[in-house]
């Protein structure tokens, strides 16, 4: 059986703050049973809001799947809301095939539910997977449309919208009766605003307003974006805002011809003609996949001119103002990883932490382990600010202890690996494994290995 999760906060006055948990099933990973007119699945669903290890709200039921056609199955949806009060939370949620009485799947999930019933707020933005007019009585309606929400924050090429629905509170309270809606779509890795779609609307005031958009993505390439929507007064001062983080798979072809490329004489004194591949291949870090094929495409051709043209064309795009610097700048960057991370089967740039560093910059701050007792060497990266993200945190290890060849083995950053295991894995050495639920339930306190409190420290 497979089940995603996802939650959204929403407020309705005089009721309050509530928490909507969206569920979605994936069809084909169930069991059925015969029914009239088809086919139909089973699944029992038990949710806990806890505070303090005390349940606030509980729900159990036996849902029903829509009645399947022909043995074709889809996935459905279920939706529950909960009333809570500001404050932090965690729901604890358990399903099972009611039919094949397979393995029960449980999930915990931390929660903050925020004050929106006091000055001007955002709702979380939702993302709609298919909407329309009207469906009064379905839970799934509101605002007069019925929309099932989207759970999954990827969006593959052949997705070319992105529908989303958001509410905005209490601006009935503003001084002015008009105030303005800005969109904007940034790339987390690089930081920069996709200009084409930066929208302003101007909006009435009201206590609560209802928002529905249709972003076009149709263009934005392949990378991680943050979708944000800001709250403008009329003297353009923001008043409040909220973000949604998608990824992107769009690999719009970069095409580029190096017969129409004049060399630059300051880009020819440097690159010497034995590292014009190293330092073509060094770019692959910081480009998006159509990019990388095209540089895989020059390097095969083993020709030294058009891979220092090829170096050009590439910061001539990045940085056109200050094209020459910017190539300069990254590689001196290009070097240093080199001499830091480079072992003996890997160049600097082709490391886990040589593609940080050389993606995301230098860390604000570096904890190294090489001697734990108890534990892998390695090392915890911190940074204050990626982009838009703020505290950010990479942990690297050794398992091979002979060389200098650090892995990336967990990272809070969005796009990233995510390993809620990492610190069973960094000792595993003396650690057996833990269980589904809990992974680190046998990774016990050593002396000397305080690999987990660091990485909280920040």
């Amino acid at each position: 059986m497979r089940a995603y999760i996802d939650t959204k906060q929403f407020y309705a006055p005089g009721a309050g703050n509530y928490l909507e948990v969206y569920f979605q099933f994936v069809g084909y990973s169930l069991k059925y049973q015969g029914v009239e007119n088809g086919l139909q699945s089973e699944v029992t669903v038990s949710l806990n809001v806890l505070k303090n290890d005390s349940i606030i709200r509980s729900d159990a039921y036996l849902l029903q799947s829509p009645v399947m056609q022909d043995s074709i199955v889809d996935d459905f949806y279920d939706l529950r809301r909960f009333a809570l009060e500001p404050g932090k939370y965690v729901l604890s949620v358990s399903m099972q095939d009611h039919l094949a009485q397979g393995k029960e799947i449980a999930a915990l999930q931390p929660i903050v539910i925020e004050d929106l019933g006091k000055g001007v707020s955002f709702s979380d933005i939702e993302v709609i997977e298919y909407g329309k007019k009207g469906g009064e009585g379905s839970p799934f309606y509101r605002s007069g449309y019925y929309m099932l929400p989207r759970l999954s924050t990827f969006f593959p090429e052949q997705l070319s919208s992105l529908p989303v629905y958001f509410e905005l509170y209490h601006t009935n309270t503003l001084k002015d009766t008009v105030c303005a809606l800005k969109q904007t779509v940034v790339d987390v890795a690089t930081g920069s605003e996709l200009s084409n779609l930066t929208i302003f609307t101007k909006i009435n005031t009201d206590e609560v307003i209802p928002v529905i958009r249709n972003v076009d993505i149709s263009e934005v390439p392949t990378g991680k974006y943050a979708l944000t929507y800001t709250l403008l007064s009329r003297s353009m001062e923001e008043l409040c805002s909220q973000s949604y983080l998608f990824e992107r798979t769009n690999d719009i072809e970069v095409a580029w011809n190096p017969d129409n490329i004049v060399l630059n004489p300051n880009f020819q004194a440097s690159i010497t003609d034995d590292s014009t591949s190293y330092f073509l291949e060094s770019l692959i870090p910081i480009s998006n996949p159509a990019e990388v094929r095209n540089i895989i495409s020059t390097l095969k051709k083993r020709d030294k001119d058009a891979e220092r043209k090829h170096i050009q064309a590439f910061w001539s795009q990045t940085a056109p103002t200050n094209t020459y610097d910017k190539w300069m700048q990254y590689k001196g960057q290009v070097q240093l990883v080199e001499k830091l991370y480079s072992n003996n089967f890997q160049e600097g740039f082709e490391t886990d932490r040589g593609r940080v560093y050389l993606q995301y910059g230098a860390p604000t701050t570096i904890v190294s382990k090489e001697t734990s007792p108890t534990e892998y060497p390695y090392e915890i990266w911190q940074y204050n600010k990626i982009g838009k993200f703020s505290n950010k945190r990479f942990v690297f290890y050794n398992p091979d202890l002979v060389n200098n060849a650090y892995r990336l083995l967990h990272s809070d950053m969005i796009g990233e690996l995510k390993n809620p295991s990492w610190p069973l894995t960094l000792s595993k050495r003396n650690t057996n494994n833990g269980t589904v639920d809990d992974p680190n339930s046998n990774t016990m306190d050593h002396w000397g290995g305080n690999s987990n409190d660091l990485f909280r420290q920040y």
